[in-house]
């Protein structure tokens, strides 16, 4: 046996190889899913377990299958097919490569490769595989429902000399046009989302304050240009923070609200930015007394995971490539990417609350909680030896995080943040290596 094939054959099925007793709409199927995928081979005459069983081959077997394959898929496949002979029994291998133009379909469905299976792809999979093909997103495209009628040329002045600080005298056109917001004097879909006259179904969030699941005692819809969303969205919130007064040990008491604006005004920043507008659903936003629940239709772009995401080991693609940059322009948003990290970083700076990420039926969904009894125990640190309650954590873990010794010892982050730094400033404490993968040392 040729040691290639023994070798494949030894190895299995995977996300280009694919094993068939005989030819039929399986291998078709698996053939499109290899060309919306990174292309592959499919072996003729093997069954599951990589034994050979061969295949009966005629004179126009080949011919006739390639025909049946270009009939039966959209772009039309066309396999390079071959016959090898393998211990006296004939199976024909039928390669594609990953197609350039995707997706393509089998009798009118879509599919791709999954490890070692074929998957039909969802409606919201083929769009972005079409549009990531072309390398472009959905704003990009011409707004075939609206004109420059349906759009503020007021807001988009606004624009120019509030958020850009630039010529109040610049034409919005020639902004449209610079930005591509316009194109062939036809406006695009986020040219329409940036800048809408008034009311907007696409846009469309919903906030609430809970007293529990059902009951409602504030609420808010808001259905706009996305820049007056962000405005209009963060002063709901702020009307439901609460302030809490830290005990610091200095004669002024320290102010602050139980959630951190930043990191909260940063959520709805990613909310409205990478929103999937094609969805017909409402992004939700819901306050309880104990945590406030931000729900996104469409999740993570570009195949992005839950893991991947709070690694921030990545290369980001947003799903809305002009949306993003006019956000960018006006110094709202950093580069794309990093919001995961600064939402994480001002929740344990605030020390008083967590955040949560997670998938959800589709749409992305972010939780912030407040930490359980934080307001009775902010800064409370008299009659604790806060600082020997360090060292000994430190001891059992010289990794442990600033957030972690304040659940451990029931203080607030800052009130950890001081007697750390006190510690180190006595000679008993450094800190070896970076911020995120260093380790604490105790100096004797």
């Amino acid at each position: 046996m040729n040691p290639h094939i023994s070798d494949i054959l030894q190895r299995g099925e995977g996300i280009s190889v694919e094993f068939k007793t005989s030819f039929n709409d399986e291998v078709i199927e698996t053939l499109c899913a290899f060309a919306n995928t990174e292309g592959g081979m499919v072996y003729v005459g093997v069954n599951d377990d990589g034994k050979v069983v061969g295949v009966s081959v005629g004179k126009e077997t080949l011919q006739t299958w390639l025909n049946e394959i270009k009939n039966k898929t959209a772009t039309q496949l066309i396999p390079d097919a071959k016959t090898i002979d393998v211990d006296g029994k004939t199976i024909v291998t039928l390669k594609i490569i990953e197609y350039p133009i995707k997706p393509l379909a089998f009798k009118g469905k879509y599919f791709k490769r999954v490890e070692n299976s074929n998957h039909q792809m969802s409606l919201t999979e083929i769009s972005d595989l079409y549009l990531k093909t072309f390398n472009l997103s959905w704003d990009y495209y011409i707004d075939s429902q609206h004109t420059l009628d349906n759009i503020s040329l007021n807001k988009i002045n606004r624009f120019i000399e509030q958020r850009l600080q630039g010529n109040a005298q610049e034409a919005p056109l020639h902004l449209l046009q610079k930005y591509k917001l316009m194109r062939e004097g036809r406006i695009t879909n986020a040219a329409y989302l940036l800048f809408v006259e008034d009311f907007s179904p696409l846009t469309g969030i919903q906030a609430g304050r809970f007293k529990s699941p059902t009951k409602i005692i504030d609420s808010v819809t808001i259905s706009t240009d996305l820049f007056t969303e962000v405005d209009e969205v963060m002063a709901f919130l702020r009307k439901h923070f609460m302030t809490e007064y830290i005990i610091t040990g200095n004669v002024q008491r320290e102010e602050r609200f139980d959630y951190p604006e930043e990191a909260i005004r940063e959520i709805v920043l990613n909310m409205i930015v990478h929103r999937d507008y094609r969805d017909s659903g409402d992004s939700i936003i819901k306050i309880f007394d104990d945590r406030i629940e931000f729900f996104n239709p469409g999740t993570l772009f570009g195949g992005l995971t839950i893991e991947q995401l709070l690694s921030d080991n990545y290369s980001p693609k947003p799903r809305n490539t002009l949306i993003n940059i006019m956000f960018k322009e006006t110094g709202a948003i950093e580069k794309y990417g990093s919001g995961i990290q600064r939402i994480i970083n001002e929740c344990s700076k605030h020390g008083g609350v967590k955040v949560d990420f997670s998938l959800q039926q589709h749409g992305f969904k972010v939780v912030v909680t407040k930490i359980k009894d934080v307001g009775k125990d902010v800064g409370k640190d008299v009659g604790k030896d806060v600082g020997k309650e360090i060292l000994t954590l430190i001891k059992e873990n010289s990794a442990i995080t600033y957030v972690e010794m304040s659940e451990k010892i029931n203080v607030a982050t800052k009130t950890i943040e001081r007697h750390i730094e006190k510690l180190k400033n006595e000679g008993k404490l450094v800190r070896e290596g970076s911020t995120k993968y260093g380790y604490w040392k105790i100096k004797k």
